[in-house]
């Protein structure tokens, strides 16, 4: 067989052994899970759409767990449980930081690569974070609240103090009415992970009067919005304003009637498809070690922080947004 002739087989050969690999690459065998609490709201829902589809395209497993409540010690057994099953890789949104930093750090000194989405554990060792520049959205909020009030009113939130995105939101807010004096934060009610008592809180909201009335309400959690809008319904609320958070159909829909002025987009399904594939790439091409810094580390071989976008959904646009949710 003459050289040439011997090149040109080598490398058919070498191109189907490269093809041969990459079929190879992904195995049913290999699993990813994402953890979260709450996993039966729409919002999480959503994500596992994104995250089965990415399962899907690549031909792994993958399975969301965690707590149909706000539970973050649920969260962290449910996070114990996946860890024991040695996975290819964990996404987690964090309820509590405190809680959950120890065990992403004992899952990474294990070798299981974890990445947070949605809500983040800054001080873990998480290799990074996927999700909503959460003060971006505070910030956007507070400029809708603040351009609906003419400057001016009582304001406020319902949340869940110590969830770490919605703490973020909190302080995007803040910094968004500091331009605005005649804006005053009156409360930050704790919801403790019960939309039902956001609703019970409103009606209480809007019977005040005189100098106590309240002005905006503000949702930083997603199941919060549709309650307080069926408060503003039971009262009959007028010249009031109500922020909401992401978009499920309930909230979608309260928006085109305009008892909610707006809500803020985020990305699940993004936070969830891209989460995985970045597992899958670290489990494939695994990194010298996974317990260092990064955050320091010029070199480093990834980001601190994958941004998926967020965007402001009111009376003017709010049909797009249908017309993208029917057609998946």
């Amino acid at each position: 067989m003459k050289a040439r002739d011997k090149r040109i087989v080598f490398l058919c050969l070498a191109t189907t052994l490269v093809l041969l690999a990459g079929c190879d690459r992904h195995q049913k065998s290999e699993q990813y899970f994402l953890i979260a609490t709450n996993i039966d709201l729409p919002y999480w829902q959503t994500a596992s759409d994104g995250l089965e589809r990415a399962a899907q395209q690549y031909g792994v497993t993958a399975e969301m767990d965690g707590p149909s409540t706000f539970d973050p010690q649920g969260e962290v057994q449910a996070f114990r449980s996946a860890v024991a099953k040695k996975p290819a890789g964990i996404l987690v949104s964090v309820a509590d930081a405190n809680l959950m930093t120890p065990e992403i750090d004992s899952a990474v000194a294990a070798g299981i690569p974890v990445i947070t989405i949605d809500s983040d554990a800054p001080m873990s060792h998480r290799l990074y974070f996927i999700g909503t520049n959460n003060l971006q959205a505070g910030r956007m909020g507070g400029e809708r609240v603040a351009r609906q009030l003419n400057g001016k009113g009582n304001v406020v939130f319902f949340s869940m103090p110590g969830q770490p995105n919605l703490d973020e939101r909190l302080k995007g807010y803040e910094d968004a009415f500091s331009k605005y004096p005649g804006i005053n934060i009156v409360e930050i009610f704790d919801m403790k992970g019960n939309s039902g008592t956001a609703m019970d809180k409103a009606q209480e909201y809007l019977a005040r009067t005189g100098k106590n009335k309240v002005d905006g309400f503000i949702c930083l959690e997603a199941s919060a919005g549709k309650d307080v809008a069926e408060a503003f319904r039971r009262s009959n609320a007028t010249g009031r304003v109500l922020v909401a958070m992401d978009v499920d159909q309930a909230t979608l829909d309260l928006v085109k009637q305009g008892v909610i002025d707006s809500t803020i987009s985020q990305k699940p399904y993004t936070m969830a498809l891209y989460g995985l594939k970045a597992l899958d790439d670290v489990h494939h091409y695994p990194v010298k070690a996974m317990t260092i810094n990064y955050r320091l580390d010029p070199f480093s071989p990834f980001p601190t922080f994958v941004d998926t976008g967020v965007s402001l959904v009111d009376r003017t646009n709010v049909d797009n947004v249908l017309a993208h949710m029917k057609s998946k």
